[in-house]
């Protein structure tokens, strides 16, 4: 770079140089200052669409697990009737022939009861947890429901499978004639 000051008739006078590095530095303030500013308005988006995620998350967080506790409190309502039924057939079982299966019974069934009276408004975590401590403190109840629930599922899955696709049909269109149909006329 030259002198700074350019001597005209003796006294010192800025160059043009130096005017016009004066005029870069503050034009160059001009945009690190709106670059500052779009920085800024770029980081307050990225907050605001963050925020706007993480709510939109946690909502359906409180969806699912409101969800799942309804499924919990079917499924607990579901296990206390079958608590009952047990203790029905218990009670019957007593009365016939056969009371120490009847006293079997009641006893699983007044287990399982209190099970699905402790299984209401738990979460899943906390049902799988006392799941696992109903299994080890009542092992005869817990059997007792694993096979129950195998013996209905199997009747189940049994009874689903001896239906045939010629019993639908034979169900949908009548076996006799009726009046119509021998007179002619079509009754379908």
């Amino acid at each position: 770079m030259s002198n700074e000051f350019t001597e005209i008739d003796g006294r010192p006078r800025p160059s043009s140089t130096t005017s016009l590095q004066s005029e870069d530095a503050t034009s160059s303030t001009q945009p690190s200052t709106s670059l500052a500013g779009l920085k800024e308005k770029l980081a307050d988006d990225v907050t605001a669409a963050t925020d706007t995620i993480k709510e939109g998350a946690d909502t359906a967080v409180e969806k699912v697990k409101e969800v799942v506790s309804d499924q919990a409190n079917f499924a607990a309502r579901q296990v206390g009737g079958v608590a009952t039924a047990l203790e029905k057939v218990g009670a019957e079982l007593e009365a016939s022939d056969q009371p120490e299966v009847g006293r079997y019974a009641k006893q699983i069934g007044r287990s399982v009861q209190s099970f699905a009276t402790q299984m209401k408004h738990k979460d899943i975590g906390e049902i799988a947890v006392m799941a696992e401590e109903f299994g080890r403190k009542q092992p005869l109840a817990f059997l007792g429901i694993a096979a129950l629930a195998g013996l209905t599922a199997s009747r189940f899955l049994t009874a689903s499978a001896k239906r045939s696709p010629t019993q639908a049909t034979t169900r949908a269109s009548p076996a006799t004639p009726t009046k119509s149909s021998a007179t002619g006329g079509y009754n379908g």
